[in-house]
């Protein structure tokens, strides 16, 4: 039988008050040695598994959780976020916290902390009122790493002030296949882009370091390669070529590293057969050796039992256990006291050596330490209540949606004077769980924000009507919305997709529109369709607005429509952002992170494709990249000119950074925003490289008639490329670096690793 860390709960002893490891002016890694000795295997296991609250494979209430702390030493939990959260008011939120710390702190025989982990992937958005920004493709649509952080800083300040200490974020896969369900929480196709906008969030979180009460652990998730999973499908296996991995994938989390990233989570799937979170080849050979990261490994959800319930890798949960220690997981995030039973009987019975234990706990040690927990590890509810949604915390999503948003086409009709007649519909018009999207509270009750619907209403002179039409993907009534539309000027159109986790749907019981779209399809589905057909059908002028957390194909849309903006998931405040748009209170400042492909059967279209032979003749191929809206893409209300580009230095050597200059004119008769776009493409090199690839950018904010050089730094080791068996080297010869249909050599003397 697994044994209690307690003995009577008699909780700290006064020898244990007076230890070393409790003197906050001792060197943290002193403080850890002094604890390390004191701990038992049973109590260095606990450290190394964590619970959650709420519902996950059952049910756990706050005292389950507690029990779990004081009896089985347990060192993490989750008691709110995914799930079926125990708490969702910060002031619930907050006695649940301080109850368990004082648990673990008072009633367990060495008082060690907890570490609170939570899902704040775009804003504390489990958490009532929050401030939630638009998910991680809106993110990435700004184009402007400095907004990210600043985003990411806020949401690591609401998150401290709950009492978590770390957050499961940020997302460095890269979106590949539009058909995954979680593509929505990735910052597009680009590696170059993903790796800077993951950067940006880091830097967000952590500030100038972890020791910072306002700050937070970030963690740099799913290693090595989850975004490409066959069929689409959510955590299934992964086949992909060392060069692929390396080059497109590995990327983000080298730039992750760079801007100091605390801990990294593995991924689900199985990569060319080896489930990653059993994986020594990844998590120690990879991730440790090749990259050198020396930070802490944390499990994803039920990561470790699937090792033995879903890859069928491992005999029994034991194994599973085993597995993942050996290959270098140092916590079980949401794992269960069997995992800790299992743990314990592993290093008891002589099957793992302890000292593999005590690596692992060291790291779990001393990230308590230097959060100073040990000092202070409760929170004020009051101070938590004032941060959580603070007004200038909401401003800040509402102006992050407001950079998001991409006018896709415009033939004219936008922006609105405002004095029309308006009519509204669609299943995304009024749904506010729709509009903040994944990974956020359950209820509308708690989303501190306004729909699509009530904006237009509060920005529009003219009459606005509205009726939904349709659901997702079911019919309400087509004909009441065609007829309202028939009486209006305008009307506008809130499609998409729903609220949904890793698949596909929104599913029971967070809402009830039911599963949309199927993995085999990327349209808007039948109803939807049906619903912009016959409002067309009227000749009323039609404004698509695209709700959602993937490219969706659209080309019908595109051809019916007088516009389409796209929307993402833009938040709690997207709904105000989406209005101001539309009314030209708002330029369009958005530009595509990824792909918008013509249909599902464009599932691998992507800016960066790699060259090939056409070995019939081009009239005999299809272009290769002749998607509906490129990547890049976005409209503006104004006119922007791009011109004069320069670079000083057209011969470079290792270590050097290339100087792109661009002037950049708004010759239009209103503000905007421009991003300038410097794109590679290579010949006549050892291995096949994209046709063209993303190598840097710079967003510009013009006033009407204004011009201004910007810019944009490209190192010359983002010109190289990692060669299977090399490493990563830059190869000597010329490289051009293309501006809109602007090109300028630069020569690389020398080949280097």
């Amino acid at each position: 039988m697994f044994k209690t860390v307690t003995g009577e709960h008699q909780g700290m002893s006064e020898e244990t008050a007076e230890a070393l490891y409790r003197d906050p002016e001792q060197p943290v890694s002193r403080r850890v040695e002094d604890l390390l000795g004191r701990m038992t295997v049973e109590e260095k296991a606990g450290q190394l598994v964590g619970t959650w609250g709420g519902t996950l494979h059952h049910l756990n209430e706050i005292d389950d959780v507690a029990d779990l702390v004081r009896d089985r030493g347990l060192g993490a939990a989750a008691p709110f976020g995914w799930g079926g959260s125990i708490g969702t008011e910060v002031g619930e939120i907050v006695d649940i916290v301080n109850r368990l710390q004082e648990v673990a702190v008072e009633e367990t025989r060495l008082g060690v902390p907890l570490l609170f982990n939570v899902d704040a992937v775009h804003g504390h958005a489990y958490v009532a009122d929050a401030a939630v920004f638009p998910n991680g493709l809106g993110a990435a649509a700004t184009w402007n790493p400095d907004r990210i952080e600043a985003g990411a800083d806020i949401t690591a300040t609401e998150i401290a002030a709950t009492g978590a200490h770390q957050n499961y974020s940020p997302t460095c896969d890269v979106g590949r296949e539009p058909r995954w369900g979680r593509v929505f929480e990735t910052f597009g196709e680009s590696p170059h882009l993903v790796g800077e906008m993951a950067a940006a969030k880091i830097r967000g979180y952590q500030g100038d370091g972890i020791e910072d009460e306002e700050s937070v652990i970030a963690t740099a998730k799913h290693f090595p390669a989850y975004s490409e999973p066959v069929r689409g499908e959510d955590a299934a296996p992964v086949d992909v070529s060392e060069y692929k991995l390396r080059n497109t994938f590995v990327r983000p989390f080298e730039a992750a590293f760079e801007a100091g990233v605390e801990s990294v989570m593995p991924c689900y799937n199985s990569i060319n057969g080896e489930p990653v979170h059993g994986s020594e080849r990844y998590l120690t050979g990879l991730l440790r050796g090749d990259m050198g990261f020396d930070g802490h490994i944390v499990s994803d959800w039920g990561g470790i039992r699937h090792l033995h319930e879903e890859h069928k890798t491992a005999s029994d949960l034991r194994e599973a256990v085993y597995d993942s220690r050996s290959a270098g997981l140092d916590i079980a995030s949401v794992g269960n006291d069997l995992e800790a039973e299992a743990l314990v009987d592993l290093v008891e019975s002589g099957d793992l050596a302890e000292s593999v234990v005590d690596e692992s706990v060291r790291r779990v040690l001393a990230l308590k330490f230097r959060l100073g927990l040990f000092e202070d590890p409760y929170v004020e509810k009051e101070h938590a209540l004032e941060t959580v949604g603070a007004d200038d915390h909401q401003q800040a999503a509402l102006e992050t949606a407001r950079e998001s948003l991409t006018l896709c086409s415009n033939d004219g009709i936008l922006p609105l004077s405002g004095d029309e007649d308006v009519f509204v519909g669609g299943p995304n018009a009024d749904d506010l769980l729709h509009q903040v999207g994944g990974w956020s509270v359950e209820s509308a009750e708690h989303v501190d924000g306004t729909t699509i619907r009530e904006e237009l209403e509060a920005h529009v002179d003219g009459a606005v009507s509205y009726e939904q039409g349709t659901t997702l993907n079911s019919e309400l009534d087509v004909e009441a919305a065609a007829e309202k539309a028939a009486a209006a000027d305008v009307a506008v159109l809130a499609l998409g997709e729903g609220w949904y986790l890793h698949e596909f749907g929104a599913g029971a019981p967070r809402t009830e529109t039911g599963e949309f779209p199927t993995r085999e399809r990327l349209d808007l589905g039948e109803t939807q369709q049906a619903l912009v057909d016959a409002v067309v059908e009227t000749g009323t002028p039609v404004v698509g607005v695209l709700v959602t957390g993937r490219p969706l194909a659209v080309e019908r849309l595109d051809e019916q429509a007088d516009a389409v903006l796209m929307a993402y998931f833009p938040g709690s405040q997207g709904g105000r952002a989406v209005a101001e748009t539309l009314v030209g209170e708002n330029e369009p400042r958005g530009r595509l992170p990824i792909t918008v492909p013509r249909s599902t059967a464009q599932t691998d279209v992507h800016h960066d494709y790699l060259n090939q032979p056409r070995p019939i003749g081009d009239h005999e191929h299809p272009d290769s990249y002749d998607p509906l809206y490129e990547f890049g893409h976005g409209l503006s209300y104004t006119e922007f000119e791009q011109r004069g580009v320069e670079v000083a230095d057209t011969r470079v050597a290792p270590g050097d950074t290339v100087d792109v200059d661009v002037t950049v004119a708004n010759v239009g008769d209103r503000d905007g925003s421009e991003v300038v776009q410097v794109y590679a493409e290579v010949e006549s090199k050892t291995l096949v490289r994209p046709e063209r690839e993303l190598v840097g950018f710079e967003r510009v904010d013009l006033d009407a008639g204004e011009e201004r050089t910007v810019t944009v730094s490209v190192p010359v080791e983002t010109l190289g490329v990692y060669a299977p068996g090399d490493g990563h080297r830059v190869e000597a010869g010329d490289y051009d670096l293309v501006v809109g249909e602007e090109r300028h050599t630069v020569t690389v003397d020398g080949s280097y690793l």
